[in-house]
């Protein structure tokens, strides 16, 4: 019903997304490369920095703050990850390199040109850098609303498992609470330009 209690949260988080969204568009270039480079910093600084395997990023879209610093600065133990769209609306993910093959998928993301069903799984990760709209203090994220990763990582909702999943965004981004859903996964850190979070209850569970 258009009264109902869950629509009127679905409208109040949409509304929140436009302005988050808005905020970060906003952003002076000059602010973006230096977030972009903070970034890095903090990332490589994570107590679980994973020291070999695969990580994965994402194709920076719509003001996101930007993964190129962190991923040119990768050690040779580390594989960069770009996601993949699937046909069971899951993400896989794939490696990828500047100059490998790109193609644009529904929602006009670049993704690497490879079969999803030949790509790794969430489990063959090390850590994913999430993507997010808006975050709090106490770790939420507030993603776009499609639930991709929230559906790819549901398993993390059980039992702690692989991989470490950590959120970024600008300092821009933070508000005071984002009113976590029964269905939204847990991060274990979330990073931007100027911070790093690491809820209280994430590292004695966090998977090994």
């Amino acid at each position: 019903m258009p009264d109902s209690p869950s629509f009127a949260i679905a409208a109040e988080r949409n509304a929140l997304r436009r302005e988050l969204r808005a905020r970060r568009r906003a952003l002076p270039a000059a602010a973006r490369i230096a977030g972009a480079d903070a970034l890095a910093t903090r990332l490589f600084a994570l107590p679980f920095f994973p020291a070999k395997g695969y990580v994965a990023g994402y194709w920076a879209m719509d003001g996101e703050i930007g993964l190129h610093s962190w991923q040119l600065r990768l050690p040779p133990g580390l594989v960069y990850c770009l996601p993949v769209l699937a046909d069971d609306e899951t993400l896989r993910f794939a490696p990828w390199r500047p100059g490998d093959e790109l193609v644009t998928n529904r929602y006009g993301i670049p993704e690497p040109d490879v079969d999803p069903r030949a790509s790794l799984t969430a489990a063959d990760m090390a850590l994913i850098v999430v993507p997010l709209v808006g975050f709090d203090g106490a770790g939420h994220r507030l993603g776009m609303g499609g639930g991709w990763y929230d559906r790819t990582l549901a398993s993390r909702l059980q039992r702690p498992a692989p991989p470490w999943l950590v959120g970024v965004g600008f300092e821009a981004q933070r508000i005071e609470a984002v009113g976590a859903q029964a269905w939204d996964v847990p991060l274990d850190a979330i990073c931007t330009e100027r911070d790093t979070l690491i809820p209280s209850s994430s590292l004695p569970d966090a998977p090994p």
